[in-house]
């Protein structure tokens, strides 16, 4: 007579046997009975996890509040509702860390302490958005600019560094790229240009947030506000949309150059 203990045994090896013999086999395989088992694979790796990325929506600063309404809008509310929708992408999607110049709509942010925010938290690349206006009201379409040289801010402080420099051109050329994979045919593609070609550049060598840059940087001019039909576009969910995608597709293009 077998003892209980040896039966046991005997009967937990059948079972393991019973279960080795059908894993992954259907009900109709093993004679009606149901083998199930769960498989947990190693979750897929997000693209930019371990990355900082910082936003920075442009206004209100020293320079321009940016309230003035153009078209039904204003910049400061086109550069929040965008930024918003990228850093969803790029943390939710990508698994970037995600640091924001301001915190509310209206919360005024001077530029030298917007570039101190990117320093501080030691981000990989940081993204400037704004929104561009001109008199004649026909001017249109989305242009990226970078510090080519070092500039003077009005308090002697001079900068970015030479390595800045270089990586703010690398990012700027990625984050053009990003425009041109998704916005291709609905904004006039402006190309990639330096803070030398902005008024302020001229007047410093640089933008303000360029020169106390210590990380990549780079500015995005996302329409012409002043522009009938780029100021529809971006005030539209699905022009915001596009744009939050096109920048962080430019972001993912140049971080992944650094791997």
């Amino acid at each position: 007579m077998l003892k209980l203990s040896n039966l046991l045994v005997i009967l937990c090896g059948a079972v393991f046997c019973f279960a080795a013999c059908t894993f992954g086999q259907s009900s109709a395989d093993t004679g009606g009975y149901l083998v199930t088992y769960q498989v947990i694979p190693n979750p897929p790796q997000k693209p930019l996890a371990g990355y900082v990325v910082c936003i920075d929506p442009g206004h209100p600063s020293e320079v321009n509040d940016g309230f003035a309404k153009q078209n039904g809008t204003t910049e400061t509310d086109m550069n929040w509702q965008v930024a918003l929708r990228l850093k969803r992408i790029l943390e939710g999607e990508m698994g970037a860390t995600v640091v924001m110049t301001r915190s509310i709509l209206k919360e005024k942010v001077t530029n030298r302490r917007r570039a101190e925010i990117a320093n501080e938290h030691r981000a990989d690349a940081s993204i400037r958005l704004h929104c561009d206006s001109e008199a004649s009201k026909t001017r249109r379409g989305i242009a990226v600019y970078y510090p080519d040289r070092a500039g003077k801010a009005a308090d002697g402080k001079t900068g970015p560094a030479a390595q800045v420099i270089a990586e703010s051109a690398r990012l700027a050329a990625g984050i053009d790229t990003g425009i041109r994979n998704i916005l291709q045919g609905k904004l006039r593609h402006g190309g990639v240009k330096t803070d030398y070609a902005t008024a302020i550049g001229r007047k410093q060598g640089a933008l303000t947030g360029s020169i106390y840059s210590e990380v990549p940087v780079a500015l995005v001019e996302m329409v012409f506000l002043s522009n009938p039909d780029d100021a529809a576009f971006i005030k539209s969910a699905a022009g915001q949309e596009l744009l939050a995608a096109a920048f962080a597709d430019g972001i993912a293009t140049y971080l992944k150059t650094l791997r």
